[in-house]
C-alpha cells in the first residue's frame, strides 16, 4: 500500500493568545496562558482532521535523541527532537521559532519523522539519527521527501566566526556571509547538503526567513514570543 503525505506549517495568525504569542502559538513552554495555547492546539488538531488525540508532540531540548511512536500519546514525549512513525493518522509535531522544521516522508513504505533541527541539534546530527530511525522503520533513501520549513535564513542568522566555523565542520555547506557582510549560517543549507550526501535527494525548502517576515514567530528578532508547528502524517491513498 502507498499512502499520501499530508503536511502542515502554520503561522502566528488566528489563534487564542495575546501579545507577545498572538495569536496562533502552539508552543506550551515560553510562558503563554496554558489554556490559550490549549484552544489553539485544539484548533489545530480540528483544521487537520485528525482531532487532538492524534497529535504527538514532544518537549525539544537542542538534542539528537529520536523517539519511534506508535500510537497517542496522552502527554508530550520528553527530551526527544525527533518524532518517527509508520502508522497512519498519526501525526508527529515539532515546534520553532527560527530552528529548521525537518518534515521527511517515505510514501512507499509509509514512514514519516519530524525533526527539530537548531543550530546545536543539527551539529548534533539529529537529522542523521531520524533518518537512520527511518530507514530501520522500512523507509529507502531513494523514496524519502523531505520539506525544510520556515527557520531563521542565512542573511538573518549572524553568529561569530567561530561558532560558524565549527558548525560548518560538523555540517558542511551552512557557513554563509549574512546581509551585513559577517559571519552567518544558513542551517537549511547544511541538512540540504547532509541529506543529499545520504541519498535523499527530494528535498523541498520553504523560502520563508522567520526573522524577515512578520506572520511567523521569531525567537530571534522578538524575544520572548510563540512557536510555530510543524506537522506530517500519513493517509491510505
Amino acid at each position: 500500500m502507498s499512502f499520501r503525505v499530508r503536511r502542515v506549517t502554520t503561522t502566528r495568525a488566528g489563534g487564542a493568545s495575546t501579545a507577545p504569542f498572538d495569536s496562533f502559538n502552539l508552543g506550551d513552554h515560553v510562558g503563554d496562558d496554558p489554556n490559550a495555547v490549549a484552544a489553539n492546539r485544539f484548533r489545530l488538531a480540528a483544521a487537520t482532521g485528525l482531532g487532538a488525540q492524534r497529535l504527538v508532540w514532544m518537549n525539544q531540548v537542542h538534542g539528537d535523541r529520536v523517539e519511534v511512536v506508535d500510537g497517542p500519546r496522552d502527554s508530550p514525549v520528553e527530551a526527544t527532537d525527533a518524532l518517527v512513525t509508520t502508522v497512519p493518522g498519526l501525526a508527529v509535531v515539532v515546534v520553532t521559532a527560527d530552528c529548521v522544521p525537518v518534515l521527511m516522508a517515505d510514501a512507499r513504505a509509509g514512514v514519516v519523522a519530524a525533526v527539530h533541527a537548531g543550530r546545536v541539534g543539527a551539529e548534533r546530527g539529529v537529522v542523521v539519527r531520524a533518518l537512520e530511525a527511518m530507514l530501520n522503520a522500512g523507509a529507502q533513501a531513494a523514496d524519502i521527501s523531505v520539506l525544510l520549513g520556515p527557520a531563521v535564513s542565512g542573511a538573518h542568522y549572524e553568529v561569530p566566526a567561530a561558532m560558524a566555523d565549527a558548525v560548518e565542520a560538523a555540517l558542511p555547506g551552512s557557513r554563509t556571509t549574512t546581509m551585513g557582510g559577517t559571519p552567518g549560517l544558513d542551517l537549511r543549507a547544511g541538512i540540504t547538503r547532509q541529506l543529499t550526501d545520504l541519498g535523499v535527494t527530494a528535498i523541498e525548502t520553504d523560502p520563508r526567513c522567520t526573522v524577515a517576515d512578520p506572520n511567523l514567530f521569531s525567537h530571534r528578532r522578538d524575544g520572548l514570543t510563540g512557536r510555530l508547528a510543524s506537522l506530517v502524517w500519513l493517509e491510505p491513498r
